[in-house]
């Protein structure tokens, strides 16, 4: 587990009005197989080089939780 997330600064307002605010599990995964696959959360999904990461249009919130995963921390991310 890299770490459980969540912040109260950060609300999600969905195009049909839904808001809710953010509580992520995070983990780390090997690809098995199948396929990669929009679904109603996602318009584009792909894999990216880590040194191309930078230069990705994303939340910071979303930059924190990628950081924390390749520095392997001992112990997972609490906040």
């Amino acid at each position: 587990m890299v770490g459980i997330y969540t912040d109260p600064g950060h609300v999600i307002e969905y195009d049909d009005g839904e808001v809710r605010q953010e509580f992520n599990v995070c983990f780390t995964a090997h690809v098995r197989g199948g396929r990669l696959a929009t679904s109603t959360e996602s318009k584009e999904v792909g894999w990216a080089p880590l040194d191309e990461l930078d230069a990705l249009p994303m939340h910071e919130s979303t930059r924190l939780r990628i950081r924390h995963c390749l520095d392997r921390w001992a112990l997972p991310y609490i906040g």
